[in-house]
């Protein structure tokens, strides 16, 4: 079964020549660095994972983008251009022919992307991904999924993935109190949803049992083809094992075909990224 990552942040040391920005903290205090991420997926038996960029690194892509280069059957990168930037229209259309470049992921949840998205200061971006069949991921909390629905709704052609199921900050009950605004996407054949990072999410400790009721609603809406496994490893509570593990051995009512879905071809046949030969 291939097991394929939706969502690992990567990056360098804070040096002189590449500073990270300031007043970001990283996940970790060691970088995860490309070769160290390599290691942990050998050991937990990862096959594949999406590289992206994180805020202390800045708009770099240097990083991420050599990864993919040198390991290209192991890592891809879904890249965080600056898209208020003024030259961003003219980078967009061309950003997918980078090699190694599969498309882009935005956060809209902190207060000056929230406003980017509310006030339709980026709604340019949706016509051109949809032309040149960009996939996108947001990470978008809850409140604001209505807004996905209607880009959804105008541009069928984008395909659109939801990272974290739009948790918002806090544990359990808080988080899931509005999966409703999520589930409610799964009519939109252009949505998926990433299950990524959701032992985060709660306080339970590992195989994680209390997430299982909230991801059989998500699974009986979207269904396994358009749910993608991911780990965000960098803020993961569990190891790079366990965070495979309580999908492929401790959730008794998903079959061989659905994990396989899961836990790596529904993301990779998403991306257009070539499975690998049998």
């Amino acid at each position: 079964m291939l097991v394929a990552d939706s969502q690992v942040h990567v990056w360098g040391p804070n040096t002189p020549e590449r500073p990270w920005l300031g007043g970001q903290k990283p996940h970790m205090d060691v970088p995860l660095t490309p070769e160290r991420l390599l290691g942990e997926m050998d050991v937990a038996g990862v096959h594949r994972a999406i590289l992206v960029p994180p805020f202390w690194d800045g708009d770099r892509h240097d990083l991420v983008l050599d990864a993919a280069r040198r390991h290209p059957d192991r890592f891809a990168v879904m890249g965080r251009p600056d898209i208020e930037a003024p030259e961003a229209r003219g980078v967009i259309e061309s950003w997918c022919r980078q090699i190694g470049m599969l498309g882009c992921r935005f956060s809209f949840n902190r207060p000056h992307q929230i406003e980017m998205l509310t006030q339709g200061r980026v709604d340019w971006l949706w016509g051109i991904a949809e032309r040149v069949a960009m996939p996108l991921m947001f990470n978008v909390p809850h409140p604001l999924l209505h807004l996905v629905d209607g880009i959804a709704v105008r541009h069928p052609g984008l395909r659109i993935a939801i990272c974290h199921l739009g948790l918002p900050k806090g544990k359990d009950a808080e988080a899931f109190r509005d999966l409703d605004k999520l589930l409610a996407l799964a009519r939109l054949p252009n949505v998926n949803v990433k299950i990524s990072a959701l032992p985060d999410f709660t306080n339970d400790i590992y195989p994680y049992r209390s997430l299982q009721p909230h991801l059989r609603r998500v699974y009986d809406a979207f269904g396994p083809k358009r749910m993608f496994w991911g780990t965000d490893l960098s803020r993961s509570p569990c190891t790079y094992k366990q965070a495979i593990t309580m999908y492929t051995e401790e959730i008794p009512w998903l079959n061989a075909s659905d994990k396989e879905w899961i836990m790596g071809r529904g993301l990779c046949e998403w991306l257009g990224w070539k499975l690998p030969a049998a």
